[in-house]
């Protein structure tokens, strides 16, 4: 005849000693089982397959069971209440696996391989829940579009204009012969009118043959000299290059 009062005894008394602090026993009308027998609490947090301790992890829950007159000959009674961040729906979920567990191992006792089974469970079902906040918060980052460069606003526009207007006159200049650069004043066409005259293809024709480094041809539309802030750049540069030289030949005389 099976002493199964004595095979209930031993297995608490194994728990206790490998469960330690996590383990204790519990009064019949906390357990919420419907039993006057000793009721047993086991803290179950989640378990990482990797490491010897529990996981940072919020969920944990407790496994409530008590011995039924035959056990194991017969499945304990359990409930599962949750201590922290466990859903009502998740708690039914896991009772249903550990209820299916007991039936499988009916013969043995079994408290301990349906405590590792819980552990397992959560670490598997949490950590499901971390990775698909993590990948939320990559997919988050991926469609924050970051600017680059230096913001447009009125003073910058401006100061870039007139960086654009000055090397287009100096480029100009550079297609100018120098008996243009050095005339007199009185003599000397401005920027339009010398564009007009129809010069600067022959010059630039020139250049292009000269000037191997070159990589592109500088193509200048009419439309380029209409503003008379541009033809004032130019007119300018070319009065400093007349004076220059008009001082310069001055000196070697």
């Amino acid at each position: 005849m099976t002493d199964y009062k004595q095979e209930q005894d031993m297995e608490i008394e194994a728990l206790e000693a490998i469960l330690m602090d996590e383990f204790k026993e519990i009064h019949s009308g906390e357990s919420g089982l419907s039993t006057s027998n000793r009721c047993f609490q086991i803290k179950v947090v989640a378990q990482d397959d990797d490491e010897d301790g529990p996981i940072t992890n919020p969920a944990q829950l407790a496994l409530i069971f008590s011995h039924t007159e035959t056990y194991p000959d017969e499945p304990p009674l359990l409930n599962l209440k949750s201590l922290q961040g466990i859903s009502a729906e998740d708690l039914r979920i896991l009772k249903e696996k550990l209820q299916q567990e007991a039936s499988e191992n009916l013969g043995m006792a079994m408290i301990y391989t349906l405590v590792t089974s819980a552990k397992e469970w959560l670490a598997d079902r949490f950590s499901q829940d971390d990775v698909g906040s993590t990948e939320a918060e990559e997919a988050a980052k991926d469609d924050v579009v970051i600017p680059h460069g230096e913001p447009v606003t009125v003073e910058t526009f401006l100061a870039w204009r007139e960086r654009f207007e000055a090397e287009l006159a100096l480029e100009l200049a550079k297609l100018m012969p120098e008996s243009v650069l050095t005339a007199p004043k009185e003599k000397k066409l401005s920027g339009r009118q010398w564009f007009e005259s129809g010069r600067v293809k022959g010059v630039a024709a020139v250049a292009e043959e000269s000037d191997v480094e070159d990589e592109e041809d500088i193509d200048f539309d009419e439309d380029d000299f209409e503003d008379d802030e541009e033809e004032d750049m130019l007119e300018h540069y070319l009065a400093e290059k007349s004076d220059l030289s008009t001082h310069s030949s001055m000196r070697a005389s």
